[in-house]
């Protein structure tokens, strides 16, 4: 029996009495492509539309699993794989040039970038289509989130000052767990609707009173409770 492909990499699958003398070697070269789908990297220039290659038992461009797109394209363009590999693949579209890029099968869809987009994405093909997980994931940056529960190891800030809001009118927190409560309107356009002042105030607990902080002038008052 004659040696024989892989379906996805196009690794040699040697057949039993074969390859006498160069076993070794070809051995060798499956786990080279291996490595190649495993963290593989290449930069591959797009200037013109490209088919990334998937030749059988030798290391191909389209085996790697990060790929950097890259040149200067005045026009959009497609990248292309041959219909009927499976892989996944981290991309990043380094290209210079308003055009869109799309990551493609031969035959199918895939994933696109918009002109102005030069960012990555996490792509998988099903051997039909190039499908784009990046943006079933939310944009982390700009965009919302849905989850059940997030746990923070470290801060977390608001993009700009003064801008972002923790609730809505209609969408409230339930409760609120925290501890000095800092409170100030120095970065607004206007003062409060009062007297029109800005002001900077730390609520504090105390054992058995809360307090008030001014962090302007550092007066300290007592909030007056009444026990019911």
């Amino acid at each position: 029996m004659a040696n024989s492909t892989s379906a996805n990499l196009k690794l040699t699958v040697q057949a039993t009495g074969e390859n006498s003398g160069t076993w070794g070697q070809i051995t060798n070269t499956n786990l080279l492509i291996l490595e190649q789908a495993i963290g593989g990297y290449d930069a591959v220039g797009i200037t013109a539309a490209a088919t990334l290659t998937f030749s059988n038992g030798i290391l191909s461009n389209g085996k790697n699993q990060v790929l950097k797109l890259t040149g200067t394209i005045s026009g959009n363009k497609n990248v292309v794989i041959p219909d009927g590999i499976e892989k996944t693949y981290l991309v990043e579209n380094a290209t210079t040039g308003a055009h869109t890029v799309t990551f493609k099968t031969s035959s199918g869809t895939g994933a696109t970038w918009a002109t102005t987009d030069k960012g990555f994405k996490i792509l998988y093909s099903d051997g039909t289509n190039v499908v784009d997980i990046t943006a079933d994931l939310g944009d982390i940056t700009t965009g919302a989130i849905s989850s059940g529960e997030i746990t923070a190891t470290g801060h977390v800030l608001p993009g700009a000052t003064d801008t972002y809001d923790l609730g809505s009118v209609s969408a409230v927190w339930r409760n609120i767990y925290t501890g000095d409560l800092h409170l100030s309107n120095k970065f607004k356009e206007k003062g409060n609707i009062v007297d029109g002042t800005k002001g900077n105030w730390t609520l504090q607990e105390g054992q058995d009173d809360i307090f008030m902080i001014n962090n302007i002038s550092g007066e300290k008052f007592k909030i007056k409770l009444d026990k019911i």
